[in-house]
């Protein structure tokens, strides 16, 4: 699923170059269950976003499904990122004044998915997560819980080959959080891939292997029991 070879990304914050990763190579099978997690500053978000297609690396391949991204130009990326990952942020990024039906539908719309099907489809995936009654409030009408998981049902929305999730119970009380995770090990379950970067060691050991970075490198990468 996730090849990385040698991958490197520096920025620069003024004059001074920030290596962020450092020669980075992983590799991900589909339907693995991995956590990333390792001290601020030590190149987890840089890595999440190298993944996600956000970001390019330096120098170093990436290749998903056995093509390579490092390549692409921005409308092939966000393509990719539309059609073959979904995303599930710690704010979990809801538009306000949409109902959550509406932002599930979201991912579709730039899909080209006809009204009707995107209607269907939305409300499905709602109930699967256990909001089917609630698709028509909006997330001010939400708990934290029930947003993250319209979030959830956003990124799933056009089937995607992995669900990249950044500090997903970050802004949960541990009951929310919880949920959020047995949700996480039941798509695992299902087949999904899942790669989730937290700072909690209790939810990181929630999957089945765990990635230790530090100083932007792999310090650790073990299978949890």
């Amino acid at each position: 699923m996730i090849e990385i070879k040698d991958v490197a990304k520096r920025y620069m914050m003024g004059k001074v170059e920030v290596e962020a990763l450092r020669g980075v190579s992983l590799k991900v099978r589909a339907g693995e269950f991995v956590s990333v997690m390792g001290p601020s500053g030590s190149g987890k978000s840089t890595l999440m976003n190298v993944i996600g297609c956000l970001d390019r690396p330096t120098t170093g391949s990436y290749q998903l499904e056995g093509v390579e991204m490092s390549g692409m130009d921005d409308n092939e990326l966000a393509h990719v990122r539309n059609r073959r990952i979904g995303f599930v942020f710690q704010t979990f990024n809801l538009l306000p004044r949409l109902s959550a039906l509406k932002n599930v539908e979201l991912p579709m719309i730039y899909s080209g998915v006809h009204a009707k099907e995107r209607r269907a489809r939305a409300l499905t995936l709602l109930e699967r997560v256990g909001l089917g009654e609630r698709a028509f409030h909006n997330p001010t009408e939400l708990s934290g819980g029930q947003q993250q998981r319209v979030a959830i049902a956003r990124a799933l929305i056009n089937s995607p080959a992995m669900l990249l999730a950044d500090e997903p119970t970050g802004n949960l009380d541990s009951r929310a959080g919880a949920e959020i995770i047995e949700m996480f090990k039941e798509l695992n379950a299902g087949g999904m891939t899942l790669v989730m970067v937290t700072h909690d060691k209790g939810v990181g050991m929630s999957a089945k292997r765990l990635l230790w970075l530090k100083d932007g490198l792999i310090e650790s990468d073990e299978a949890v029991s």
